[in-house]
Formats: C-alpha cells, sequence, structure tokens
C-alpha cells in the first residue's frame, strides 16, 4: 500500500514540473510577444514587456492587452 502511494505522490510530482514548465514557457513568451507588440504599436517596447513580466503575470498581459493601441504605426 506505502508503495503505492509513493508512486501516486512520484506521478503528481511530475505532473506538478511539466505543468510549471509549459506555465513558465508561456510566461517568457507573453513577454516576448509583448515586447514585439508594443514596438510595432509605437510605444516603449521594454516598459510594456517590464509591465506584462513584473505585475504578477497574467494581470499584466491582460493590462496591456485592454490599454494597448487599436493601430500599429503602418496603419496610421
Amino acid at each position: 500500500m506505502e508503495q503505492t502511494f509513493s508512486s501516486f505522490l512520484t506521478g503528481l510530482g511530475l505532473i506538478s514540473i511539466i505543468i510549471g514548465i509549459v506555465l513558465l514557457v508561456f510566461a517568457v513568451w507573453s513577454v516576448i510577444w509583448s515586447y514585439h507588440d508594443a514596438r510595432r504599436r509605437g510605444k516603449s517596447p521594454w516598459l510594456v514587456a517590464l509591465m506584462v513580466l513584473l505585475m504578477v503575470w497574467p494581470v499584466g498581459l491582460i493590462i496591456w492587452l485592454l490599454l494597448r493601441p487599436q493601430k500599429t504605426e503602418q496603419q496610421v
């Protein structure tokens, strides 16, 4: 019985690591994407990337998506 519980905890730990890696990759991707998006829209890319990274990560991304200019520099 104890062997089964130990195997379960090992599997649970592996799943947690995989989920953590996926979230880390998504966070890094969103910072890179926000940097390029801000540069296309004529805003300070470093400021936007830092905002997305340092504000509790998903909140910063949502704020940028809500407040970013609608048109890029090429559309203006």
